[in-house]
């Protein structure tokens, strides 16, 4: 997951610059991160009746994300989800989700990614593939990811920060319940657009 060529602007006078060559500043962000789920959202977009976006998020997530700083794509992602802290802002609708119409909590009660590949896409620009899991089925997923800075918090925590976005088929993970409408068309889209923020603190190991 290579996010290593763009500087904090705070350090922007002593930090190298993006023409720099890699040295102990980039090798300094390898590491081990762990997602910080209180400061982290994966979200995602539904179309409903044809007409309007339904947005959500799960509130649980964690996850770890090693880091290479000489070689992006060498890094890797790994992260959990607990379905049934899926969140619509509508506690019918979130039910009905949590049921075995859809995500079937009580026999699935996870989501998981485990990437496989990275790429730099030049400047700020990444991309992730990995396998999904939903429901017990497991296809790829890519990711396009954007790096939004790397800071040390007000705690001497070192964090790294990114957005990303996807686009999945919910149909193509098992995710198949619908409803005709009279007017034409289904109640919920079979496109779900996805989407990430993340924060993740580095791991301090012992003695440093």
């Amino acid at each position: 997951m290579g996010i290593f060529s763009r500087k904090n602007d705070a350090d922007a006078t002593t930090a190298p610059t993006a023409d720099a060559p890699a040295g102990q500043d980039l090798a300094a962000l390898t590491g081990t991160y762990t997602i910080d789920p209180a400061h982290t959202t994966i979200g995602f977009v539904a179309r409903h009746a044809m007409v309007t976006n339904v947005k959500g998020s799960f509130r649980d997530a964690s996850g770890t994300l090693q880091l290479d700083g000489t070689d992006p794509a060498r890094s890797t992602a790994s992260i959990d989800v607990t379905m049934e802290s899926i969140d619509t802002g509508n506690a019918d609708r979130d039910g009905h989700l949590k049921s075995a119409d859809f995500f079937k909590t009580d026999e699935f009660p996870e989501m998981t990614f485990r990437s496989t590949s990275a790429e730099s896409l030049g400047g700020d620009d990444y991309r992730i593939t990995g396998d999904l899991t939903i429901l017990g089925t497991t296809k790829p997923l890519t990711i396009d990811l954007e790096f939004n800075g790397l800071a040390k918090d007000p705690f001497g925590n070192e964090r790294v920060g990114f957005e990303g976005k996807a686009e999945i088929l919910r149909s193509a993970w098992g995710l198949t319940w619908n409803a005709a409408l009279e007017t034409g068309g289904v109640l919920v889209s079979d496109k779900i657009k996805l989407n990430f923020d993340i924060s993740a603190i580095k791991d301090v190991k012992a003695g440093e």
